[in-house]
């Protein structure tokens, strides 16, 4: 990145964000600015096949350290490509569209396969980031507003859930000191408002309808189907993997009978913990009946990004029509 950054400098003469965004980079230039970019970005999303370090971060990381990295450091790779890789080389973005589209597809229906063998909580909700982040590529890579929007909507979206879910995964291991799926049964039991938090956040990490995890999918999936119908099917296989380990992971930590003697003294959710819950799941809710507030927020940013690209697309489009004519 550093290296494509100096090239830039050499090009613009300056390393002004605002100067560089309205530069016009030369379109033999832009593939390969695109893919120094792309080696920074990826890792930090992170995409497949650089993803391998998060599992082992979130692991060793305390929940703090999990929800921090989940809910907001992830998403600087996301704003790097809305930002800087998108607007300064649209050309390059057009180009390299379908590789995005392959890796994203391959991020969101391996890491999903992958979550659900997974025997660490931890484990199973950092390949399920994996995942969730691949339909932010997804989206941005459709190079539409629908797109775009769905992209900052899912990033959102899954700061508040997936942070939530390393929360929920925090609250069990102070209690019991371990992540193990299998030392967990029956926890509706012992906790029923435990129960019921977890509930929703894992309903919206599926993406329930009424959910803020529903919206960003939509819009990312309606804006691959417009551009590639056949990445939207194989991305929509996501969608009810999602489903296969979310929901196979609650029902082993919280239903069944409660027969573990470690369980038998857990107790529900503190206060202290309710109250640190209660403003996750009032923007979770709201935000999947009520997306204004974010679409909104984002609209005028995303329009000046899709029509830079979409117009820089054009005139090359347009002068490789008239050197054929010629």
């Amino acid at each position: 990145m550093l290296l494509a950054i100096m090239a830039m400098y050499l090009e613009a003469g300056t390393t002004d964000i605002a100067k560089l965004l309205t530069h016009d980079f030369p379109r033999v230039w832009q593939p390969w600015l695109f893919l120094a970019f792309l080696a920074s970005f990826s890792v930090k999303l992170p995409m497949w096949p650089v993803h391998t370090w998060l599992p082992d971060a979130h692991v060793e990381a305390p929940t703090a350290g999990s929800v921090i990295l989940a809910a907001i450091l992830l998403k600087m790779g996301g704003y790097g490509f809305l930002r800087f890789s998108l607007p300064m080389f649209p050309h390059g973005s057009e180009m390299f569209a379908p590789l995005m589209f392959t890796l994203s597809v391959v991020a969101i229906v391996y890491t999903s396969l992958v979550a659900m063998m997974q025997e660490d909580m931890k484990k199973l909700i950092a390949y399920s980031s994996v995942a969730h982040m691949g339909f932010v590529t997804l989206g941005m890579f459709s190079l539409s507003r629908e797109g775009l929007q769905g992209a900052v909507f899912q990033m959102v979206s899954h700061g508040f859930v997936s942070g939530a879910l390393f929360l929920c995964v925090g609250v069990v291991y102070d209690r019991l000191h371990t992540r193990d799926i299998d030392a967990y049964g029956g926890l509706v039991n012992r906790m029923p408002i435990y129960a019921m938090v977890f509930m929703v956040f894992t309903l919206a990490n599926v993406g329930l309808p009424g959910t803020s995890g529903f919206v960003g999918e939509f819009l990312t999936l309606l804006a691959v189907f417009k551009a590639n119908p056949n990445v939207a099917f194989f991305a929509t296989l996501g969608v009810i993997l999602s489903a296969g380990y979310a929901l196979w992971l609650y029902r082993r930590v919280i239903f069944g009978a409660l027969t573990k003697p470690s369980l038998q003294g857990m107790l529900d959710l503190t206060p202290r913990e309710i109250a640190l819950f209660v403003p996750l799941l009032i923007l979770t809710v709201l935000f999947g009946f009520w997306p204004g507030p974010i679409l909104d927020t984002s609209a005028n940013s995303v329009a000046l990004v899709v029509d830079r690209a979409q117009a820089a697309i054009g005139g090359l489009q347009k002068a490789a029509m008239l050197m054929g004519a010629q």
